[in-house]
């Protein structure tokens, strides 16, 4: 950084030659302070944004208020519907001291979705625990299954998606269509109706306020969903 005295000394001395190129080698620098002013400006709000996902996570304000054991588990169905569909960025947190933490701090960025009222066609949960598999199945007759007040935290959700009424870049504090709020300034969206043809994501938790899982199977199977 230049002394002050320096900075005065040269702004009391005009160029004898205004034609030596001091103003285009200025300019440069000029272009340089403003990039450097733009990247710390919006440097700014993706940490307070972190730091306010960890607060609201801790306080219960996201979809999922328990600590989560760090095991992700994967959740396929041929058809999802729902009524009252929202989305938006998250993070959870495992128990403190955690083996599964690794070098995460025990945190694992998720993707929260919330449905209203869903129904699942043909629905497989599978947790790969070392050398097997915990498989659940369930709603592969003619009974569907039924969730409601329906969340997911995810870090890869794929299929073949529909909406109906989208909204796209709401701040997750206004949403309204679930009823669950997310975080001040987050990202998100929502929409009147979803349908995912041949869903599939790996979670790392799941709530619902009503369950219900007809035909259901609980075992051990060397593959997972």
């Amino acid at each position: 950084m230049t002394p002050p005295s320096d900075v005065s000394s040269s702004a009391d001395h005009t160029p004898e030659n205004p034609e030596s190129g001091s103003t285009a080698s200025a300019e440069p620098h000029r272009r340089g302070r403003v990039r450097l002013r733009r990247a710390a400006v919006l440097a700014v709000p993706a940490t307070l944004v972190t730091a306010a996902l960890a607060v609201l996570t801790a306080e219960g304000a996201l979809g999922v208020q328990f600590a989560i054991s760090g095991m992700p588990f994967t959740v396929t169905a041929t058809e999802l519907k729902g009524t009252g569909f929202e989305q938006f960025g998250g993070l959870d947190n495992m128990a403190p001291g955690s083996p599964n933490a690794g070098d995460t701090g025990g945190q694992v960025l998720v993707v929260t979705s919330a449905i209203k009222d869903a129904t699942l066609t043909k629905l497989c949960q599978s947790v790969d625990l070392g050398g097997t598999n915990l498989l659940i199945t369930a709603g592969s007759g003619a009974q569907k299954v039924r969730a409601r007040d329906l969340t997911t935290d995810s870090t890869e959700l794929s299929g073949d998606a529909a909406f109906k009424n989208i909204e796209i870049g709401n701040d997750a504090s206004t949403l309204t269509k679930a009823g669950v709020k997310g975080p001040i300034g987050v990202f998100s969206q929502q929409a009147d109706t979803v349908r995912i043809a041949n869903l599939r994501q790996t979670n790392y938790a799941t709530t619902a306020g009503v369950f219900k899982l007809p035909g259901l199977k609980l075992g051990f199977s060397s593959k997972g969903c």
